[in-house]
């Protein structure tokens, strides 16, 4: 099947075509994103492959139907950025990576809560410049700390495995009890409990109507002050504003970002010759107690050997009729 890859980058060549060497398939790659401009690029494609800020709403899905195409394949395990219904009623197929490498997106949000608390970022760069003064860069210890995680699916998982593993008391929230979790030593609890007793807060669930913003004015208000808050899941889950608004009145002390809600503008770009334009998104940046990373949460050889096995995979059962098993569409 001939395959239209948008948003690409090297790394997604590399790894695609290393896959394919046994599946068959024609690739085209794009670095364009895919949005109602670059639409007609998929032109005799029969399937297309986006990534996480590409736009796949009404109007592009109208675009592709028209170009020809019959299958969006996702290379990530979100879909908020589909129009699920009008691709249902379209007739187009939407496919995903549910689970790629839970590992990869947990090992970095330890990565980042040791980070923060320990500073190495910032005493790395005095170490270069011959500064050994520790002022400054003083931490505490996880071992008895509670951490809370909103999100008990795989990823919420292996990092509840690792903070156990610290000697964290983890507290865990989701739409419904997981035994997995249990069995970890995860206590579940409701939302404002979490808020109220956790030194540290972990996002780890998708992005959907409910989520939208879950962590916002109110929700900051009711948490611990001091908190450390981490999000390696979906921007738009954190409102921003509040966010600074609590990193200003240090309620939030520490805020570690590997996904920011207007980062399509942003991340997977290189933006260092350029006056970047986002105002909430400098002022998070002015803060010596955020760390951002540009969504790399994902990015392990382990993972992208995985995400380009699971697309190739869908893209063939499609092609030879067999039953979907990560079809998202209605």
């Amino acid at each position: 099947m001939h395959v239209t890859f948008f948003s690409t980058k090297v790394y997604d060549r590399q790894f695609f075509e290393a896959a394919n060497a046994s599946a068959g398939h024609t690739f085209k790659f794009l670095e364009s994103p895919l949005h109602a401009h670059t639409v007609t690029l998929a032109e005799g494609s029969k399937a297309v492959c986006v990534f996480v800020n590409d736009v796949v709403n009404e109007s592009v899905l109208q675009g592709l139907r028209k170009a020809g195409t019959e299958l969006v394949a996702l290379r990530c395990a979100g879909f908020n950025n589909v129009d699920i219904k009008a691709a249902t009623a379209l007739g187009i197929k939407v496919v995903r990576v549910p689970a790629y490498s839970p590992y990869s997106v947990a090992e970095h949000t330890v990565a980042l809560i040791l980070t923060l608390n320990r500073k190495t970022h910032r005493a790395y760069n005095r170490v270069k410049e011959g500064n050994f003064s520790l002022n400054g860069l003083m931490g505490f210890d996880l071992h008895g700390r509670t951490v809370g995680l909103i999100g008990l699916g795989k990823i919420g998982l292996v990092t509840a495995q690792i903070l156990t593993g610290f000697g964290c008391r983890v507290l865990g929230h989701d739409l419904r009890e997981s035994e997995e979790a249990a069995a970890i030593g995860v206590a579940f609890t409701d939302l404002d409990t979490l808020y109220a007793k956790s030194d540290i807060i972990s996002l780890h669930c998708p992005l959907t109507p409910q989520t939208y913003h879950l962590v916002n004015e109110e929700a900051i208000a009711k948490m611990k002050d001091g908190v450390m808050l981490i999000n390696t899941s979906r921007g738009a889950i954190v409102d921003t504003k509040a966010v600074i608004k609590g990193l200003k009145s240090e309620k939030i002390k520490y805020l570690g970002l590997d996904v920011y809600e207007e980062e399509a503008d942003l991340f997977f770009e290189d933006l260092s010759n350029k006056v970047i334009q986002d105002d909430v998104f400098m002022r998070l940046l002015s803060f010596n107690n955020v760390l951002i990373t540009g969504h790399q949460g994902f990015f392990t050889t382990d993972a992208l050997q995985r995400i380009a096995q699971v697309t190739l995979q869908n893209i063939s059962d499609f092609e030879q009729g067999r039953p979907l098993a990560n079809d998202v569409t209605l």
